[in-house]
């Protein structure tokens, strides 16, 4: 596969709830999907669409954190990031990743 025939949609702690942030290079930052991500395709160039989940609390278990449960009112703000990384994705391959960085990250 080219690896400009790959988009990865992922969660990311370092991004407010329903915050997105789209790149076309970058490290894995901590998160071991994408670090495994990386070490399969043997590079870190790849498009990327991060969905920010909020930073994890203090105290918390990271792993518990990420995959735990949305409160009420952050399911709201992620029925909307999961429509705008829709949006993102669409764009993307319809248009290109300059078109929709220019307009979809950080909204």
């Amino acid at each position: 596969i080219k690896k400009e025939n790959i988009i990865i949609v992922y969660d990311d702690i370092s991004l407010d709830v329903g915050k997105l942030r789209i790149r076309v290079k970058g490290s894995a930052g901590g998160h071991n999907g994408v670090k495994s991500i990386i070490q399969h395709l043997g590079n870190e160039e790849f498009t990327r669409i991060k969905v920010g989940v909020g930073e994890k609390p203090p105290g918390y278990n990271l792993a518990n954190y990420v995959l735990g449960k949305f409160t009420k009112e952050e399911i709201q703000i992620m029925v909307l990031a999961v429509e705008k990384s829709s949006d993102a994705l669409e764009r993307i391959i319809k248009k290109d990743i300059n078109y929709a960085m220019n307009n979809l990250n950080n909204i």
